[in-house]
């Protein structure tokens, strides 16, 4: 067997016949050599454990969609990289919204609760995740903070999650919605570099629009990059901080609260 990824290859043996002069026969044995790749064992053990993490996630995702739906709660996972407004919108648009519906926040960063206390000045209700050494936000962690930033009177549940556009998008937190949110302040092919996340969201949010002028960013290579990874999604485009574009994605919001 080998000795360094345990397969059943080295303990195959070859026969090696010759004839010498006199003609006697004699008959060597050679381990017989096998050049396969010895990395593809850890490769595989990796693939798996990859799997089975996402498997649980999955099932407690579930069961978070569930206990949502059961209290008539929409959620909706707001994704992108550091830096894209994701907090300042979220202040702008619950500080719009909490007069005509229950809202709550949920928010994830490494560290620290900066998030927390910035929404928590609007008044609703609100939890910090810090994931530490994780780059996401998972089902599990969300499910212990539902019971805790769940009102009787939520009917929308925003879930912020770390900056990132690869991991956050592989991980279902039990959400209806999620939402791919790109800056004026990025480049405007993130979304063919990044495409599982722009091709898995429903609805994406391109920000800070009111920088436009200063930049040398192209709306319309954006508009196209976004349409050739998913067409026809539904697209907003906004500046949290002069309020241009939130009155259409509020309303968006509020159609979609039963």
């Amino acid at each position: 067997m080998c000795k360094d990824c345990g397969c059943e290859e080295a303990g195959k043996w070859n026969r090696h016949t010759h004839r010498h002069a006199d003609g006697t026969v004699h008959a060597h044995d050679h381990a017989q050599p096998h050049d396969h790749d010895h990395q593809h064992a850890p490769a595989l053990r990796t693939v798996t454990v990859e799997r089975r993490v996402l498997a649980r996630n999955d099932e407690i995702a579930v069961r978070n969609r569930a206990w949502l739906k059961e209290r008539g709660i929409v959620a909706l996972n707001l994704i992108s990289s550091p830096g894209t407004g994701k907090t300042l919108l979220l202040e702008k648009t619950v500080a719009r919204l909490k007069d005509r519906l229950g809202v709550a926040v949920i928010t994830g960063d490494q560290q620290t609760d900066n998030d927390k206390r910035r929404i928590a000045r609007t008044g609703v209700p609100v939890e910090q995740i810090e994931t530490h050494d994780a780059c996401h936000l998972d089902a599990a962690r969300v499910a212990e903070v539902l019971p805790r930033v769940v009102r009787p009177e939520t009917k929308l549940l925003f879930i912020e999650n770390v900056g990132n556009l690869v991991c956050p998008a592989a991980f279902d937190l039990g959400e209806n919605f999620q939402v791919a949110l790109l800056s004026a302040t990025e480049g405007e092919d993130k979304p063919v570099k990044y495409p599982t996340l722009f091709a898995g969201a429903q609805v994406v949010v391109l920000t800070k629009m009111d920088l436009t002028p200063h930049l040398d960013w192209d709306l319309a290579a954006c508009r196209r990059a976004i349409q050739s990874v998913h067409p026809g999604v539904f697209t907003f485009e906004l500046s949290a901080q002069t309020g241009a574009g939130m009155d259409a994605w509020c309303d968006y919001l509020l159609r979609l609260v039963p």
